[in-house]
């Protein structure tokens, strides 16, 4: 008999079904994603029994290079061939093109992305994900969470501009659907477009205001969102992911606290997410998923 049954229920993605809703979550690696070692640590995950690989934030310009979307073909081969789901998380870092330091409205020792740059942003998340779908992954995920880059611009403590992109709530959330829109442009049917959100952030934006911008992704697109962090400290497990329950009908992933498998079970059974994120639990030994199954 299966222990937490609810963990290992399959969950169908569009064309895509998932072995259960145990997913790995990008997490930095530092081996070099297509790097031998890469592979191998890529390939152990997804043998130990994850439902769905997110690869960790990969660097948008890495995705002009032919040698690295090779290597991109050979990791999701890796990751499909040992049962699970391989996604790509895409990162834009912020600087220019002359590789100098850029923000939102220019902060200290950083100038300010023009109008123009930030328009081209969307074009870039595009390339990235075509080039990933062409190389077999079945979905990308831009990053818009934990107070990168894309998400500076939804904050009114780091988006003080005065265009098109700044301002009013509208214009904050306008470059991450963009963003959805330009990825949403390039896919191929079947293939599945994921956000990664951070739900709040203190005199940034509020959770009211969250809501709205994924709606409006949902809208734009999306297929898949992911809701990090999930949980307020002291708060119940997946609680603030549960408060997007309501404003899309899409799958819902949440991270914190799900590698013990009973919380992870009580939020799955309660309908408060779809899949659950374990991180720690995962990298420290890649056969959890099937040690819990079998209550070993």
């Amino acid at each position: 008999m299966v222990q937490h049954a609810e963990l290992y229920r399959p969950l169908r993605l569009g064309e895509h079904e998932i072995r259960n809703r145990i997913v790995f979550p990008p997490t930095a690696s530092v081996t070099g994603i297509v790097t031998p070692q890469g592979l191998d640590w890529y390939g152990r995950i997804a043998r130990g029994g994850a439902g769905l690989i997110i690869v960790e934030g990969t660097d948008l310009e890495l995705f002009s290079r032919v040698d690295f979307a090779r290597g991109l073909a050979r990791l999701a081969q890796v990751i499909r061939d040992h049962g699970a789901l391989p996604a790509i998380q895409l990162f834009r870092k912020a600087a220019g093109p002359d590789g100098k330091a850029l923000s939102v409205s220019g902060d200290k020792g950083s100038r300010a992305a023009t109008t123009a740059e930030v328009a081209a942003i969307p074009a870039e998340f595009a390339h990235a994900a075509k080039v990933s779908f062409d190389a077999g992954f079945a979905a990308v995920e831009p990053l818009g969470a934990h107070g990168f880059f894309i998400n500076q611009f939804l904050s009114q403590i780091t988006n003080r501009r005065n265009d098109e992109y700044g301002g009013s709530l509208a214009n904050r959330m306008r470059l991450g659907l963009e963003i959805v829109r330009g990825v949403r442009a390039v896919t191929p049917p079947g293939v599945l477009v994921f956000y990664r959100h951070t739900p709040e952030q203190a005199n940034g934006y509020t959770l009211a205001e969250s809501l709205k911008f994924v709606a409006a992704l949902e809208s734009a697109g999306l297929d898949v969102l992911d809701v990090s962090p999930s949980s307020r400290e002291g708060g119940p497990h997946a609680g603030l992911a549960e408060a997007f329950r309501d404003a899309v009908k899409c799958p819902i992933i949440a991270v914190g606290g799900m590698d013990d498998p009973s919380a992870a079970c009580s939020v799955l059974a309660r309908g408060k997410v779809d899949m659950v994120a374990i991180c720690r639990g995962l990298i420290a030994d890649p056969e959890w998923p099937q040690k819990v199954a079998s209550g070993s």
